[in-house]
Parts: structure tokens; sequence; C-alpha cells
């Protein structure tokens, strides 16, 4: 009777339901629900999911990747179900995570921290231009990526089927994904034109003549298009390393793989491939209807594209400083988020000025690195590093989260919880909400930042670490 009910709530007429389509491995989910918590006035005390890398950690190594490898075959979406994947009820899903009243504006696009610390200070919702999709794939191997790439392109092929409206970006990642990438293949399915429930929320949730911020990630990376809709990544900028470093020759390929449990003699990647947009990219089919239904609205439509994660990091942090001050507040103290880490309700309870590291890599973190030291000092710098549950060549060490804390003048910590055990520990999404708990409140919150200001902050700070903001 219980599998009968699971059954239901899941797809209702036997169909995949949003929540088991949707990775819940993923940044993009994550994001979500503590965007939708922070427009409700909740923080994230709720959000106790441990990341599948992070977990059988006691039991020997061969033993714990047959446990990962079960894990996530039975977290992940089977194959036959891709064709049932229903990418507008994903979207509709996604709306009613907000609650239906009239909201000053609305941040759209790529997943990142800071987009959703945006929307929190103006008191509007975040929502994603696409969302992850990890799907069964039995008998697979880390270390083929070709074949992961012919398994996925029939994947893609019979979703995309279903839902012309969509485009579907793979991802064989070995260096961020770990065993994973060996049991199931991630597959980005980015709406090609603004699905009809974002209309339709839109339409009955924005303001007459409230603004429209699209934030558009333009990283690049090598891209196979292998046609139909369908196009294939191997590695990604997240992972912390080079494109090149998923090459045969590559020096670091061999430990990633032995540390995913695959072998770098038996590398099959597919050839060819042209610099494209990364899989966090906007489709440009997305934008242009957003255009056209701003226009249709009367809305005006703001587009912050950046070129990599710290640079929109780094400007929103100067824009809550600055937003902060305006209201008589010291912005003096700081917090430094990393991946799923994050509590933005928390943040502005405690006044705090956040930035997010998008996961624990060595770019990652200096980037934190870089704007701490060419920022007024903070008097208090809290550090919540996300253990990513694996070794990899291009993860920060404990001494350099060691060395952004070293930026507070007066309290310099980093979580011990996080720390302990690092990058291996298990740490809930909630620790986060735990953590900022014991932050002094500095209440009242400011008033609710307008766009103007926003856009205004982005282009004084953003500009010169390459921000566009037009």
């Amino acid at each position: 009777m219980r599998e009968m009910q699971e059954w239901l709530a899941a797809g209702g007429s036997g169909l995949p339901g949003p929540d088991r389509i949707v990775s819940a491995e993923s940044t993009g989910r994550v994001l979500l629900a503590v965007a939708s918590r922070a427009v409700r006035g909740r923080d994230c005390a709720d959000l106790g999911y441990h990341p599948l890398l992070s977990r059988f950690r006691g039991a020997p190594e061969a033993v714990r990747r047959a446990a990962l490898t079960r894990a996530a075959l039975r977290s992940a979406l089977p194959a036959e179900q891709a064709g049932a994947v229903d990418a507008e009820r994903v979207a509709r899903w996604i709306v009613q995570h907000y609650p239906p009243r009239w909201y000053p504006g609305v941040v759209v696009g790529s997943p990142h921290g800071a987009a959703v610390h945006l929307a929190t200070a103006m008191g509007v919702p975040w929502l994603p231009a696409g969302f992850d999709v990890a799907v069964q794939w039995p008998g697979g191997q880390v270390d083929k990526p070709a074949e992961a790439a012919a398994y996925g392109s029939q994947l893609a092929a019979r979703l995309i089927r279903h839902n012309p409206g969509v485009r579907v970006r793979q991802v064989h990642d070995p260096a961020a994904r770990g065993v994973l990438a060996g049991s199931t293949v991630s597959l980005v399915v980015r709406w090609h034109r603004l699905p009809d429930a974002y209309q339709e929320f839109l339409g009955g949730c924005l303001a007459p003549g409230a603004p429209v911020l699209l934030l558009r990630d333009v990283r690049t990376w090598p891209v196979l298009d292998s046609g139909g809709g369908h196009t294939f990544q191997l590695g990604a900028p997240a992972s912390g390393l080079e494109p090149a470093d998923f090459g045969p020759d590559s020096e670091v390929l061999p430990q990633v793989l032995r540390g995913a449990g695959g072998d770098g003699a038996s590398w099959d990647a597919p050839a060819g491939g042209r610099p494209g947009y990364a899989e966090q990219g906007v489709e440009p089919g997305f934008e242009s209807s957003l255009l056209d239904w701003v226009r249709g609205a009367g809305s005006p439509l703001h587009r912050v594209l950046f070129p990599g994660p710290d640079a929109l990091s780094a400007a929103a942090a100067d824009v809550y400083r600055s937003w902060l001050r305006a209201a008589g507040k010291s912005g003096d103290r700081c917090v430094v988020e990393c991946g799923r880490l994050i509590d933005p309700w928390q943040v502005v309870r405690a006044g705090l000025v956040p930035y997010w590291c998008e996961n624990a890599t060595q770019r990652s973190v200096t980037g934190a690195e870089w704007w701490l030291a060419g920022s007024a000092p903070f008097s208090s710098l809290d550090v919540l590093p996300e253990p990513p549950g694996l070794r990899s060549p291009a993860l920060a060490g404990l001494p350099q989260w060691l060395a952004v804390a070293s930026f507070g003048r007066r309290r310099r910590a980093v979580d011990r919880v996080a720390a302990r055990g690092y990058p291996v520990t298990s740490v809930a999404t909630r620790h986060a909400t735990e953590v900022l708990r014991g932050q002094p409140y500095d209440l009242p919150a400011p008033a609710p930042l307008r766009m103007v200001e926003a856009l205004a902050g982005l282009r004084a700070s953003g500009t010169p670490q390459g921000l566009l903001v037009c």
C-alpha cells in the first residue's frame, strides 16, 4: 500500500511528477527552495537533504561506491520515463512555490546564489531558465563518455519529442559528480521559449509596469552538437578544471577517474566540440520570448551578463553593503556561503553582507579572496565551506578557507562542522540556517531594495569585473 501511495504521489497517473523529475542534487533546485522560503519570510531549517556523495562515509571505498551507485539509481529517473517528462508541468510546479500576490519585480535566469540574494532583498521571486534531470544509466561507466553521449542522445530525443519547447544539454563530469557519473546521466533541460506557466504567473502576479531582471551566465566550454536539440559537454566550468584536463593527455584526469572508480587507460572521449555557452547558460529563444512578453505587458527587461560566478557574487555583495548602509546599518559583517549552504532570509534578518561561492573549488574560493582583499575590511567574517563529498585536485583545501576567514578584523570563523572531515563531511542544507541563527539580530530589515538601485550597484561594482548590465 505504501509503495502504491508513493507511486501515485510521484506521478499521479503513473507519469513522473516534477518532484521526481527535477534532480535533488542540482543547485537550481536548492536555490528555488531557499528563494521561495525567503519570499514567505521563512528560513531553511526544514531543508535537511544530504547530497548523495556525502553518504556511506564509514564503508570501505569499494563498498561505498557500490552503495552510492544503488542510491543514485533509486533517486534517478528510469530511462523509460524520459519521454514522459513534462517540462510545462515542471514550470507550473516552480511557480507554485511562490504565494499568489503582486510582486514589484522578478528575477529570472541562470542558477546563482547571488541572484537569490538580490531577489530576497527586493522581495521578489527567482525563476530558473531550466532544470536538471538525472536519468538512470544501467551498466554505465564513468570512464566511457562517448557511450554516455550516445545513450544521452537517445534519452534527449524522447524528451524533446514530447517537449518541443526545450533543448537538452548533457554534462558528463566525473570531477564534480564522481561515481554518480557512471550510474546516471545528467541532463540540463533548458526552455527554448518562455513556458506558459511562467507567462501566466508573470501576468497574474507581476505588478503593472514592474521590471524583470534576467541574469545570464555566459561562461563558455567546448560543446558537441549531436543535432535535434541535444548537445553534449565533457566536464564543466564548475568542476574547477579546464577543458584540456578532460583530454587523453591530461595529468589530472587519471587521478579524477581513480577517485570515481574508473580507469584513465580506457577513457573514450568523443571527438569534436566547439566553444559555446556552458550548461548554466540561457537559451537564446528563452530570452527572445521573455522580451516579447515584457513588451506586450509594458514592463521593462533588464539583463545582466556575468562572465563567471565570482563576478556576480562580488557585485551583489557590494550592492548589499550599500543597501544596508543606506538604511543606517553598519554593513560590517559578512558571511561567505558555498553551494547549498545558503539562507537568504537569515542573512537579511542578521544584516549580513553575503558572498556566495559556487562550490569548494580553488577557483571559486580564490574569487572570494580577491573580493575581500579589494573591499573595505569587515569586523566579522563567517565562512561556510560546503564539503563536496569527494576529493579532487581542483578543490580548495582548508588552509585556503582559513585564509578567507582571516580577512575579518575581530571575528574570523570557519564553520567547525563543515571543516571537520572536509572535504568528505556530510552536511545538510539546513546547516547554514543553524549557523546563521547564532548571529545577532539586526532588525528591522531595510526597506526592500529597488530594482533601479540594484542595477546601479551592479553596474558600478561589476563593470570592472566584466559584468554587462543592459
